[in-house]
């Protein structure tokens, strides 16, 4: 398959603050530490080096996540990670049913390659890819359902509370009868239905149920998938999540370079909070905060003090989560990470968090915006070709696109520009006839201009109507094409899931990806 691509800024989809970094704007420099390029990581590969990394303890880790999978290629890239000459680059996402919207796939693949590129670059390491299962995540409803052929299959559970990750899934039986006969009778709809029954219905919650599915579709690329919801990990960061809750550094050091950056005109994503932590337990995540001299959990009744909360964070690290501001220096301080993959929108609040990163003095990664891209199906394809159109057209706004087809299509001239300029000469003609008779009657002229004109524009509106029913036909396939491949308006990756196309390609899907995405392009891809 034929890939071609656009510049994001062409797209209209990508805001200016995600294509100035990409172009390395100036202004942005202080917000971030390194060029998104390939030859940075030679540096940042050194300044990781000299970060005192649990190795032993995120190994542990891991091989006990990965127990109930079993032995495979992912075993040694495990292992590895003892080492000092290997590294990660990561990204993270939410547990999304049936892995969601398209991107959550092109996150991961991105990553695989990007870290496929640096050690092709840097022969003397080894880079491990990392999905960080954002298992910690409560809102339920972001999670809980995928649009798939017109239709959106939702898992319906009314106690749904706390960290996803956590949440038993069982539940999921509904779900998957009603999904298995959308799937089909195909080799490739077995095979994704024996995927999804024996990861949802034949693991205890959705953290290993998600784990073993993203392992299924990408454990033979080397990804490795980690659950940050874990003591040992969680007492690696306790000092930090007691020195921010009493301190406050982050709220303050945020709101500092928020105010920054929006001189610099870069608008802020996130804003934090006093406390940027909540309060974990099962069924339960609950933002803290500090009241009349105590530290509060949220809607429950729990109260510390400051020597019961300093307490309760050494004896039980793993009840205090990191909310989105602090979830990537968490992420930082466990691995041995050179890089976080993700979307725009990510870039943007990453880059509102550098000064924490210094604070704590915790290196901050290269940020790299993930591959993102448009799959225009064979039927799709061939209507373009009819109408003599290109995908790259299709980013147009939808009645210019129409506009812009009825012109290149009509035989007769559809504006009145030569006219308009000929009675412009005539109204010259008269204002100077009214200047030299009576100078007070050009107010009336020109009010009859303006209503001249605006009757002639009129008519050249009708003029355009009437073309384009000529085209009636043609018009209403592009509209319909652009309902397709923009889904409600949006992106196609940010709607459909990968389930279509994995029907017709099976993991062929995931390898025409992983040919076409390039970390460093920076464009975006059409498939």
């Amino acid at each position: 398959m034929q890939a071609s691509c656009i510049d994001y800024k062409h797209t209209g989809y990508f805001s200016k603050t995600v294509t100035d970094y990409l172009a390395n704007a100036n202004n942005h420099s202080p917000f971030y530490k390194y060029q998104p390029t390939l030859d940075s990581f030679s540096q940042i590969i050194i300044d990781k080096s000299k970060e005192n990394i649990d190795r032993k303890t995120l190994v542990e880790v891991l091989k006990r996540q990965y127990k109930s999978i079993g032995h495979g290629p992912w075993t040694m890239v495990i292992e590895s990670l003892q080492y000092e000459n290997t590294f990660t680059v990561t990204t993270g996402h939410q547990l999304c049913l049936f892995t969601g919207p398209l991107y959550f796939i092109y996150k991961i693949v991105t990553t695989i390659n990007l870290a496929e590129s640096i050690q092709k670059a840097n022969p003397g390491c080894k880079i491990v890819p990392i999905y960080w299962m954002a298992t910690e995540d409560h809102d339920f409803a972001e999670i809980n359902h995928i649009n798939l052929f017109g239709k959106q299959i939702e898992w319906k559970e009314e106690d749904a509370k706390g960290a996803t990750g956590r949440l038993n899934t069982t539940t999921l039986q509904q779900v998957i009868e009603e999904l298995t006969p959308i799937l089909g009778e195909s080799d490739h709809a077995k095979e994704l239905a024996d995927l999804f029954n024996t990861a949802y219905l034949k693991h205890a919650n959705l953290a290993d149920a998600t784990r073993y599915l993203v392992n299924v579709l990408f454990g033979k690329y080397g990804l490795v998938i980690l659950d940050g919801d874990d003591p040992s990990l969680k007492k690696q960061f306790a000092p930090i999540v007691k020195q921010d809750i009493l301190e406050q550094h982050s709220n303050r050091l945020i709101t500092e370079t928020n105010t920054e950056l929006e001189k610099s005109g870069i608008n802020v994503q996130v804003n934090p909070r006093e406390i940027n932590f909540f309060y974990l337990e099962n069924n339960l995540r609950e933002r803290l905060s500090f009241e009349k001299g105590k530290y509060t959990v949220l809607n429950t009744d729990l109260r510390f003090s400051k020597e019961e909360l300093e307490q309760e964070i050494d004896n039980y690290p793993e009840k205090f989560s990191p909310n989105v501001v602090m979830r990537p220096l968490y992420e930082e301080v466990i691995l041995p990470n050179l890089a976080y993959v993700g979307g725009g929108a990510e870039v943007n609040y990453w880059m509102e968090l550098k000064s924490v990163f210094d604070h704590y003095k915790v290196n901050f990664p290269v940020l790299i915006l993930r591959n993102s891209a448009m799959i225009v199906d064979e039927i799709s394809h061939k209507r373009l070709e009819q109408l003599n159109l290109t995908a790259k057209d299709l980013f147009t706004e939808t009645n210019k696109l129409i506009d812009c087809f009825v012109k290149q299509q009509s035989t007769n001239e559809l504006n009145l520009d030569i006219e308009i300029a000929k009675f412009e000469k005539v109204f010259e003609q008269i204002e100077l006839k009214t200047q030299s008779i009576d100078p007070t009657l050009i107010g009336s002229v020109e009010a009859e201009k303006t209503k001249f004109f605006n009757s002639l524009k009129g008519l050249e509106h009708k003029l355009s109507k009437a073309e384009k029913k000529k085209f009636e036909q043609q018009t209403t396939q592009i509209t319909k094409l652009k309902e397709k491949l923009f889904p409600n308006g949006s992106l196609q990756e940010r709607h459909d899931n990968f389930i279509p196309f994995y029907l017709k390609q099976g993991n062929g899907f995931i390898s025409l990806l992983k040919e076409h995405f390039d970390p460093f392009e920076f464009k975006f891809t059409i498939l």
